[in-house]
């Protein structure tokens, strides 16, 4: 989704900014992913591969959730790009290990 609104040059924020999230798996994703961060960024430096990818695991249900009860296209345009945003953190994230990109399906 956020490479499809990147190639429309959809304003995407600089960073996701918690004062905008208007929705309980917004709040929920954003702390996710600051821990998942964390922890794979320490596992990395650790060259511990498998724990860093255990670490990003923990997304998984934080990102569902939030595709499940937050519309990203909301027609509030800095609550849309502030969405985006956290999902470019998500991506961000989980590039610290693999481009997950590159995987067909």
């Amino acid at each position: 989704m956020l490479a499809a609104e990147e190639k429309k040059k959809t304003t995407v924020a600089e960073r996701a900014e918690p004062t905008l999230f208007r929705e309980g798996a917004e709040k929920a994703l954003f702390a996710a992913v600051n821990q998942a961060e964390k922890e794979a960024g320490e596992a990395i430096q650790n060259q511990d591969f498998s724990a860093a990818m255990l670490a990003l695991s923990a997304l998984r249900e934080p990102v569902d959730s939030f595709f499940e009860r937050v519309l990203v296209n909301d027609e509030d345009q800095a609550v849309r790009a502030n969405r985006l945003a956290l999902l470019a953190r998500v991506r961000a994230a989980t590039d610290q290990v693999a481009d997950f990109s590159k995987i067909a399906g």
